[in-house]
Order: C-alpha cells, then structure tokens, then sequence
C-alpha cells in the first residue's frame, strides 16, 4: 500500500515563497492535525557541526513552529548528544553551536532542549524485540514527548548511503551510549604507508582507542589502534586527511543501517498518529553534517517534502535526488557523472537494508505516492 508523500520544487514568486510553500506541506501532515492543545511537540533536527553550512536555515524552522503552536501545542528543537569528540558531545557545547548557528529563542520561538541530557545518560530503554535488540536507548525527551516531527536536511553518509528522516530519527535521537550500540559492527584498520601522524583521529575517538607512536625507521609518527576498545563508530575515517583509516565494509553498513531502524521504531511505535517528517533536498552534500565542513552539493537543489510515513518520504527523497544529473567539480567522480544512483557513486554503500527492514518491522512504506504542492 503506498504513502502519500507531498512535494513542493524550489521555484517561487510572490505569494509563494520557500517558507510560504513549506506551510503549505505542514498544513497538510496529520501530524499536525491531531495534535492537541498543551501537547509537547518535539522537532528533531541537526543543528549542524561547528564548520558545517548545510544545516536547515531557523527561518524554516521558526514557520513550522508557529504552525505547531497555531494547532495549540508547544514545540521544542530537540537532538542528542553525539558519540565523537566534537563540539556537540555535551549539552552546554551542543547549546552553543545551536546558537552560533542561529538557533535561539528570538530566531525560532522554541525553546532548545537537548534529548539526552547534559552528558547524554539521560534515556528510557524501550522495547523493541527485534532482530539486534530487546531494548534500545532512546533519549528521554524525545521519547517522553507527546508528538515528534523529523526535519531532515537530506545528505550522503559513509554508513547509509545517504541519511534523511530514518536516520535523523533513529540515530538521532539514540542516546550517546545508544548510538555505540548502532555503531558497533565497524573495526577500522590503519594504512601505514599513508599515515602522515597529525594526530587528528587520537582527537576525535571517543574510547581513546587511538594513539600515536614512533616506530623505528620512520620520521613521522604513525597511529596505532587498540581493537578491545574500539567501538566502531567510525569518526576516524571521516576525520583523518590522509584517507590512512579504513573500514572493513563487510556486512557492517546493512548491520548499523537495521539498527538505526530498530531504533526509529522504538520511538514510532509510542506515536501512533503523532509523527510526521519533513525532509529537504537543498544543498545535497556527499556527508554528513557532522562533518566540520560541508562539501559541494553534488545535484541542484530539489525542494521540500512532508509526510506521516517517515519511510516513504525518504525513499521519495533518494528517487528524486537519483533522477538529477549530478554536477560537475563535486564528490561525484567525473567518470560516474551518468551513475543512476549518486551515492554509492560516491560512498559504495548499499542504502536499501534500511527499507527493506523498516518495512519488515512495519515501520512504513517504500512504495509512494508523490503529489505536488
């Protein structure tokens, strides 16, 4: 049975601007029907890493809020802690890059509550009985809210494929210990010979299980990785320069995509009626926003989709993004400018596991119906 997922393009004139045309896509999410007057309204989204310019704009943002409150409800911007080192590993720091960012009470009207806590230990286990899990970890203010809308700024990712509302809600809001649990499949191996010692994974591994040493014979430094400890979060890879940091591939992708679903469950599961997404496909980057930097993007802008069912409206997302001819001078390598699917011209990742077992679970449908606003 298809899902209804409703579609609005980039163009605009007066009378239908961008923000304009996303009221018009909210107006139409049951989410925000059935939404009740005293009702707590989490909006789950990424602030973005410090560095990173492909964060969804908080004038977006502020117009789904005010409809929100409009229905009688009262909303909050809301995301976890992160696993890495970064600078949204607590909530005090996470806070800050919120507000660098632009994400205030004046900007917004909402207030900014961090879903796990000021160190991320703030959670509820929640059943799930899937094929990973009994339990999972999901942080206690999403999960205690009444109704929860995913904004999603939809972007390629080294372990997905690409990440839009699945992602943006299972590991979003896991707590910092949930997301280890998601992450754990992934052992990454060192490169010697393209190891330049700048120390840079050593900084970002959250377990420590990273160091340098000096072997002999060699100038520089060399990073050496401790197995027994390592949880396989996979920050190092995407933090090291030298590309001297790999991951073996084998079955680890489709494992953390299948747990991020279980997950994504957990929390759909307690809000029956109550969730909606909405996924934007401007400024289409090769990573993730927690990247200190965002790349170029690798098709044009797209526009902006809402629905109920948080698995339809994500695999409308990469069938749009894959019907694009990517651009040149991105991270889509010039000999594969023609490939039909655009991140794993990129990544190499298989992005379906996370469809086929969402739907197994009966979290959604991959099958859709796209109508245009």
């Amino acid at each position: 049975m298809s899902s209804i997922v409703y579609f609005s393009d980039m163009r605009t004139k007066r009378g239908a601007s961008l923000p304009e045309k996303l009221e018009r896509l909210c107006k139409e999410l049951a989410v925000l029907k059935n939404i009740r007057k005293g009702e707590l309204v989490a909006i789950t989204l990424h602030f973005g890493e410090r560095g990173n310019t492909g964060f969804i704009r908080p004038l977006f943002i502020r117009r789904i809020v005010d409809l929100i409150k409009l229905a009688g409800g009262k909303p909050f911007l809301t995301d976890a802690n992160t696993l890495y080192r970064g600078d949204r590993s607590n909530a005090v720091d996470h806070m800050n890059v919120a507000m660098e960012h632009g994400f205030s009470y004046a900007t917004v009207n909402a207030p900014i509550i961090i879903a796990d806590g000021l160190r991320g230990k703030d959670y509820v286990e929640a059943p799930v009985n899937g094929k990973y899990f009994k339990k999972v970890k999901i942080s206690s203010a999403a999960y205690h809210a009444d109704s929860l809308i995913s904004v999603a700024h939809v972007k390629g990712h080294m372990l997905f494929g690409f990440g839009g509302a699945l992602k943006n809600i299972g590991m979003g809001l896991g707590a910092r210990s949930g997301k280890q649990m998601m992450h754990a499949d992934l052992k990454p191996e060192i490169v010697a010979k393209k190891c330049v010692g700048c120390g840079l994974c050593v900084k970002w591994c959250p377990t420590g299980s990273l160091s340098l040493f000096e072997p002999q014979g060699r100038e520089k430094p060399l990073s050496a990785l401790n197995p027994s400890t390592c949880i396989g979060c996979g920050e190092c890879v995407v933090t090291c320069p030298s590309e001297a940091i790999k991951i073996s591939w084998s079955g680890a992708p489709q494992s953390v995509q299948e747990k991020t679903v279980e997950f994504a469950w957990a929390i759909a599961k307690e809000k029956t009626g109550k969730i909606g997404a909405i996924n934007f496909l401007t400024n289409i980057s090769p990573d993730c926003d927690c990247m200190s930097h965002t790349d170029a993007s690798i098709v044009p802008d797209i526009g902006m989709l809402a629905s109920d069912d948080i698995v339809a409206i994500d695999r409308a997302s990469i069938d749009l993004i894959n019907q694009q001819t990517a651009l040149l001078n991105t991270a889509v390598p010039e000999s594969k400018l023609g490939h039909a699917d655009k991140f794993a011209a990129i990544h190499g990742i298989d992005w379906t596991p996370q469809f086929t077992y969402a739907e197994q679970v009966g979290l959604g449908s991959a099958k859709y119906d796209l109508r245009k606003i």
